[in-house]
Formats: structure tokens, sequence, C-alpha cells
């Protein structure tokens, strides 16, 4: 369990959680951007494989002991995403989805994506930056990354969307 800044917790996921993953990726808001609603046995694979490997961190995010959402960070070296941009060897990446539809559009989106950034930061002294690549037409998410300091730094087109590269670099709070 990591705790982070206001309140925040993230632990890694585990089989016990695909259930909850699985109705939170069929959620309209956030299907529509994942396009992951799959079946319990299939998150609880992915689960597995992400867990086994280097490239993601598979996460639960809770807020006040209150499991909310969804989460993913990785190396971006380990990730096609580095042949979009000029990736750092240290870079991290992250990946959020609010679940719990109760607490979508009030703030905790950006409230978790600077958390999240100022740990990873904190944690890792080589990384200068950590970066997402929300679709341009994901206003919401967009808008929450620019809230928690992240700075747009130009579209990239992979082959399911057009991103928008975020980036939120250290600075000397962090």
């Amino acid at each position: 369990m990591l705790h982070l800044d206001n309140g925040f917790d993230l632990r890694p996921a585990g089989a016990e959680d695909a259930a909850r993953i699985a109705v939170w990726m069929a959620q309209p808001h956030i299907q529509r951007w994942w396009q992951q609603d799959w079946s319990v046995e299939r998150w609880t694979e992915e689960i597995a494989r992400q867990a086994a490997g280097e490239h993601s961190v598979p996460c639960v995010a809770a807020l006040d002991a209150e499991d909310f959402g969804y989460v993913e960070l990785y190396r971006v070296r380990h990730d096609r995403l580095a042949e979009y941009y000029d990736a750092s060897e240290h870079d991290w990446g992250v990946h959020v989805a609010i679940g719990d539809v109760t607490r979508v559009g009030r703030g905790l989106g950006r409230q978790l994506l600077r958390a999240l950034a100022d740990a990873l930061l904190r944690a890792d002294p080589a990384c200068q930056r950590v970066v997402a690549e929300p679709d341009m037409e994901n206003t919401p998410s967009v808008r929450a990354f620019v809230a928690a300091g992240f700075v747009q730094q130009g579209e990239l087109q992979l082959p399911e969307k057009t991103a928008q590269l975020m980036v939120r670099t250290r600075t000397a709070e962090v």
C-alpha cells in the first residue's frame, strides 16, 4: 500500500479486484475511452499478466479507505508510447479511470493525478517527467490533467486515437 497526499492510497490490484474493475470498465464514461469492458475472467488474466511483467503495475486507488478507481503506472521505455515522443529512460506514465460514478465530476481525478505524479517524482529521483496520453476528445480527462499541473505537449497520432501528450515535470517542490 502506498499512501499518497490528500488521503489517497494506491495498492497493487489482485485477482480479488477483477470483478470490481470489470464493473468499473463497463461504465459508459470509462468504456468509451478505454474500450476494455472485459469479463471478470479476462480482467483476472490481465491483472496477472501485468503483475508478472516489467511494463506496468495495475493498481486500485482509494480515498479514505474506499476504493474508487483503477490506475496503471508504467515505465514509458517499456511501452509503445516511447515511439511517439522523445521519451526519457526514466519517464513514468499513468492511466487513470474513476470507476465509482458517484465520484465523477467532483475534482477527484485532478487531485488523484497530482498526488500520483508527486509520489512518482518523489519516489524516483531519476524521473524528471510523468506523462499521459488521453484521447483529444476526452475533454474532462485533459482538463483534469491540466488542473493537476500537467502541460499539453502536442498531439500524438496513435493507432486507435489522436492523443494529447500531457507532461508533468519535476519542480522545486517535488
